[in-house]
């Protein structure tokens, strides 16, 4: 075989392979924070307004205590936690103001198409919400990049 045919064979057999393989979801990408000396991902998989409540205040603590560049702040909600970013969350607000102070909130896309398949109707959520297609794979994502991971 010539070189020129290696070449394409080489050539066909990555591009056979690329269009086999499976599609993998795209998760978000780690925060532009280049000067933040820590970093944290908060897990919110449960629907308990103290658990919101609480969430919410750590990640706020987290800001205040560190300078809001010093700290990157990354909220996952999945499951039941989504709930914390729907329209009418009492704590929108809140949620608001953090990701305006530079922390991300993110919404497992998973769990919404769940939502939407048991009840017929796509769940609404607030603009503010990062959409992810698998919540658990962004805590991975995060944890192996340094984040370190509370749940409360």
């Amino acid at each position: 075989m010539t070189r020129c045919a290696s070449t394409h064979v080489v050539i066909a057999a990555l591009l056979i392979a690329t269009a086999t393989a499976p599609a993998r979801a795209q998760q978000a990408p780690l925060q532009d924070k280049p000067f933040a000396e820590h970093r944290i991902v908060l897990q919110l998989s449960d629907n308990d307004p103290r658990k919101q409540g609480m969430v919410i205040s750590i990640a706020n603590n987290l800001m205040k205590f560190y300078d809001p560049d010093k700290v990157a702040v990354e909220i996952v909600a999945f499951g039941p936690g989504i709930d914390l970013l729907k329209p009418d969350n009492p704590n929108r607000k809140l949620v608001e103001s953090l990701v305006a102070q530079g922390a991300r909130v993110d919404i497992c896309l998973n769990t919404v198409d769940t939502l939407e398949r048991e009840t017929g109707k796509r769940p609404e959520f607030i603009q503010a919400a990062t959409p992810v297609q698998v919540g658990v794979a962004q805590i991975l994502l995060l944890t192996e990049n340094g984040y370190t991971l509370v749940r409360p």
